[in-house]
């Protein structure tokens, strides 16, 4: 891939989040704060960006979101393998994965 191809991904993955955002902030504030795992704050100036700021945004060389699975746990019951090599039972795993970033999420808001 070349960089002009990586740079072109890169807005579209941008203006594609932005709109999602503001679409699930406009639905749900309170869902959409966990969704994204953002700040009131944020939401707040996500919500009020106007199709040309988004646009502007969404054009620069940095990828506005991030993974929210940061750590080896998360990725490793996301990806349904546990310590063990065993695979574990796919809804329990989610679910766990689910409560440790919930639990992330919580301790950042607070």
């Amino acid at each position: 891939m070349t960089s002009e191809q990586i740079l072109a991904e890169i807005k579209e993955a941008n203006l594609t989040y932005l709109m999602l955002a503001q679409s699930l902030i406009r639905q749900d504030k309170a869902q959409a704060l966990f969704r994204l795992g953002i700040s009131e704050e944020s939401a707040d100036l996500l919500e009020t960006l106007s199709p040309a700021q988004v646009m502007k945004l969404a054009s620069g060389n940095m990828l506005l979101c991030r993974f929210r699975a940061d750590d080896n746990m998360v990725w490793s019951l996301l990806t349904n393998h546990n310590v063990q090599g065993r695979a574990a039972n796919d809804a329990t795993t989610r679910l766990h994965a689910n409560i440790v970033m919930s639990g992330r999420f919580a301790d950042a808001a607070s």
